[in-house]
């Protein structure tokens, strides 16, 4: 059978299925067409698809703003951050209905601000989930995040983790789930609805060893730094799979090939934005099980010796739930998601300024 793409090819002839790292509904129907099931969002990107498509969205801005004469900024860049999700609910419907259920999410993430907040996660998780059948809920792998995500299960939401670097944060998720799930079980409540999912922010990891590096002056084998995300998600996979956890790894923020490749063949999802699936799909790579291949032993020697960020990604019991937070990927990364919620009401106040 040929293929339109490498991509299309990994998705109908192994158990890796990509999704779309983005809301933007053209960037989705693109991806649709290469093979993807399923896509993803957070307030960084959100910003960015409302920069790219900006007269689309100030115009959806002021309608909501005329709908909702009281609403404040915030609950308008929430109104609108909504109504993406389910716009892009609303093309991934056919690949839900034809999977029964299991693939054709869209995942729409929780106020950033809320990370210190179980109760405040979870209420709006519940809110998400009641926009359309086939939304997933984005909740940070950070101390709250963790009972928030347990919390969540118990009551029904499909949830996605996300700011998570770490073997130690992905086996602290599937636990999590595993007791949402088990109680539900006792109380006879169906899940056979619920597919959870953990990501692991591999190029994020990636990013903060490489600014390590450049801070403390440390020169390592450049591969090495390539490959610390890749290793950190293998680690947690094979873990996955020995403990028989229910919720499914999801590979996130792509750096190099290597962050798509060296996961082929895996019974993992890979959420990737648009620039990556285009770089992907006019690439020679061929699509061949990759998954089991180990990380060269000499990269995460040098990985273990220089960085002890690294060690704690690593290890399973790198971290304890109370040190996430504090753990250097994940402050930059709720800092910049921050940012990114507050520029999203900055554009906002624009519009309605305008």
């Amino acid at each position: 059978m040929e293929y339109k793409s490498n991509l299309e090819e990994m998705t109908r002839t192994t158990p890796t299925r990509f999704w779309n790292d983005s809301c933007s509904i053209p960037e989705l129907e693109y991806a649709l067409g290469h093979g993807a099931v399923g896509a993803t969002t957070n307030p960084v990107i959100v910003c960015e698809v409302i920069e790219r498509e900006r007269e689309r969205y100030l115009s959806e801005i002021k309608a909501l703003a005329a709908q909702h004469p009281g609403a404040t900024e915030d609950e308008l860049a929430w109104l609108l951050n909504e109504s993406m999700a389910v716009a892009g609910a609303k093309l991934l419907e056919g690949i839900f209905e034809e999977s029964g259920g299991r693939e054709g999410y869209i995942s729409i993430q929780t106020n950033p601000k809320f990370y210190r907040s179980a109760e405040k996660i979870t209420e709006q998780a519940l809110h998400f989930i009641s926009l359309a059948k086939n939304i997933m809920v984005k909740i940070p792998a950070a101390k709250a995040g963790i009972a928030a995500i347990e919390e969540a299960t118990r009551q029904g939401v499909n949830v996605n983790a996300t700011v998570s670097f770490s073997v130690s944060q992905a086996l602290a998720v599937g636990e999590a789930v595993e007791r949402g799930l088990r109680w539900r079980g006792a109380f006879g409540l169906d899940d056979s609805g619920l597919r959870p999912v953990c990501t692991i922010m591999a190029g994020r990891l990636d990013d903060w060893l490489k600014e390590t590096a450049e801070a403390q002056d440390i020169i390592v084998d450049p591969g090495a730094l390539e490959m610390a995300g890749v290793a950190v998600v293998k680690r947690a996979y094979k873990i996955y799979k020995e403990r028989g956890y229910r919720t499914r790894l999801l590979v996130a923020a792509y750096r190099n090939h290597m962050h798509w490749s060296e996961f082929i063949g895996g019974d993992i999802s890979l959420t990737m934005p648009h620039k990556w699936i285009k770089r992907f799909i006019n690439s020679d790579i061929t699509v061949e099980n990759r998954m089991d291949n180990p990380v060269d032993e000499g990269l995460i020697r040098q990985l273990r010796k220089h960085f002890p960020g690294f060690v704690k990604a690593y290890e399973p019991e790198g971290m304890y739930v109370s040190e996430f937070d504090s753990y250097g990927a994940t402050r930059k990364t709720l800092a910049q998601f921050l940012n990114g919620y507050d520029k999203m009401v900055a554009i906002v106040r624009g519009c309605l300024n305008s």
